[in-house]
């Protein structure tokens, strides 16, 4: 293997981990920004009011993702562990 390929690998793998995990942070930004909009509108200042939303929200998230999240990474698996060509 040379450098070219080990790169082009280290890319792929950081280009897979930020498509997995972009998702459920967008889904973490999006009901931060809400309860945060909520908090100032009401004025209550509870830090387990940001947190459990957003814990629950993104678990949900995940469970939901879960099929497509695993069929990335079974694609990349399959192409990383199987046959190498070498010109």
């Amino acid at each position: 293997m040379d450098h070219a390929t080990a790169m082009e690998i280290g890319r792929q793998t950081l280009l897979l981990a930020f498509k997995l995990a972009l998702p459920l942070l967008c889904v973490g930004l999006v009901i931060g920004v809400m309860i945060s909009i909520l908090q100032a509108v009401t004025q209550v200042q509870e830090m387990t009011l940001t947190f459990v939303p957003k814990l629950i929200a993104m678990a949900v998230a995940a469970l939901i993702l879960m099929p497509w999240m695993f069929q990335q990474i079974t694609d990349f698996a399959v192409v990383m562990f199987g046959p190498m060509v070498v010109p």
